[in-house]
């Protein structure tokens, strides 16, 4: 090589070093948005059914708005438990489609259906003692016995509706979970049609109020289960797995292992959820219209939090992929660029949210309750900060999971949640004249601590990869 062409190498070394980290990032974008999207799409598909059973129960008033809540209350207190044991069957049938077992995929999803069926038996406790237990932590009579209605309706769904969650889990571990998602999409006009009928009357259906609301929800459920199973069942490429064989015989070893992954993250759904839940108790303390301007708020963080727990998710896959190749650069690129994407995603929709919070206030319930929407719109305007957050831990968890770093984030959860986010609202709601307005800053800054120590327990555990 002569001295000019080492000159002209030499000159393009720097130019070279400087595109790679703008390639690596551009490539690493696309691969979590060709990850993220089928998920995020599925989740919002699954939340626009709850929004919509609100929505059609908010024309009937405020006392069934703080029904629906307190019912959401009870009954997500046990299905978020089932929840948590559900979602250990794709990463079970994920190894075993990875070592090319499909034998042990079709026993990962079947053990996961048999430990929804022991499970959701003492679980409907809850939801069928509704009124009992709502009343015994202070709450209005009426929106107990209410509660209690809709409650008769819902809980007859857990079951299905946690199988369905065994077969999603058994599909994205095969790489097809687009059956999911088709699904999903289908059931949200169905939804729909069916809470208007049961809810109000029409055709000749009586009107079934909170009750026929809850029973819709229900038959909602066991229909998508019904379709996926049929997939999984019929459909290529699950028909070679013969998802029904042996599915009488019972797994003890298997299902002992699906408990020992599914556990951790039952309590960690519970630790987030449960705060959300007992916030929803303080606000029946404080009046019915704030618990009802409270559930709609929440369902508008519950709706933008699906887009970045999708990214979440894709940000496991990412930080696996990576770790596998003992790649620290790309560990770090991988969740840097997700929790990137959440942030540009969130701040976009709270400056939307910001601007149109009184209109969404009337969406959900009329014109005719004027203070509630103000509180609506008030507790829309503080959740600026809590929608950024949120969707930053829910991104930075999924990294950590991606590194098998669960445990710690469990301890951070329990201190942000309940000694951080738990004891300033009820000082700032019961202390403090904000009342409501305080139980939503308590939130806030329960959930960015949470977001905070993710982040830098990410960073150390990326600087250490590095060394």
């Amino acid at each position: 090589m002569t001295s000019t062409e080492n000159i002209e190498r030499a000159s393009m070394a720097p130019r070279v070093a400087a595109r790679a980290p703008s390639h690596h990032l551009r490539a690493e974008l696309a691969e979590t948005l060709r990850l993220a999207v089928p998920m995020a799409l599925t989740q919002l598909g699954q939340i626009a059914m709850m929004t919509t059973d609100l929505a059609f129960i908010g024309r009937l008033g405020d006392e069934a708005v703080a029904a629906a809540a307190l019912a959401g209350t009870v009954y997500f207190v046990s299905f978020t438990f089932g929840m948590g044991l559900m979602s250990a069957v794709a990463p079970l049938a994920a190894q075993a489609f990875g070592a090319r077992d499909p034998r042990m995929v079709r026993r990962s999803l079947r053990v996961g259906l048999w430990a929804a069926l022991f499970i959701t038996l003492p679980l409907m406790v809850l939801p069928f003692r509704g009124e009992q237990i709502l009343l015994a932590l202070g709450q209005a009579p009426t929106a107990a016995q209410l509660a209690q209605q809709y409650l008769f309706g819902l809980a007859w769904g857990m079951l299905p509706a946690l199988w369905f969650i065994a077969i999603r889990g058994f599909m994205s571990a095969v790489n097809r979970p687009e059956p999911v998602l088709w699904i999903t999409l289908a059931a949200i006009p169905a939804n729909a049609l069916l809470v208007y009928f049961l809810l109000y009357g029409a055709f000749g259906v009586p009107p079934l109020g909170l009750f026929g609301a809850g029973l819709a929800t229900s038959i909602v459920n066991l229909a998508t289960f019904l379709a996926g199973l049929w997939f999984a069942y019929r459909r290529p490429p699950f028909r070679k797995y013969q998802v029904l064989g042996r599915v009488w015989r019972l797994d003890w070893p298997l299902m002992r292992q699906l408990v020992i992954v599914g556990a951790p993250i039952s309590v960690s759904f519970l630790l987030e959820y449960g705060l959300f839940g007992a916030a929803g108790l303080l606000m029946g303390l404080i009046s019915t219209a704030a618990l009802a301007a409270h559930q709609i708020a929440l369902q508008i963080a519950a709706i933008l939090f699906m887009v970045p727990f999708g990214i979440g998710m894709a940000a496991t896959v990412r930080v696996v992929h990576a770790v596998g190749r003992a790649d620290a650069p790309a560990v770090r690129r991988a969740g840097l660029v997700a929790t990137g994407l959440g942030i540009a995603f969130m701040s976009v929709m709270t400056l939307l949210v910001i601007l149109g919070r009184f209109a969404i206030a009337e969406i959900f319930l009329g014109e005719a309750a004027e203070a509630t929407a103000q509180l609506t719109a008030s507790l829309l305007l503080v959740g600026s900060t809590f929608f950024i957050a949120d969707g930053v831990q829910t991104v930075a968890a999924g990294a950590l999971r991606g590194m098998n770093d669960t445990r710690l984030p469990l301890v951070f959860a329990t201190i942000s949640y309940w000694l951080i986010g738990f004891t300033s609202a009820c000082l700032l709601g019961f202390l403090t004249t904000l009342g409501a307005v305080g139980i939503w800053i308590g939130l806030s800054a329960g959930t960015a601590a949470y977001a905070l120590l993710l982040i830098l327990r990410f960073r150390l555990l990326t600087s250490r990869l590095a060394v």
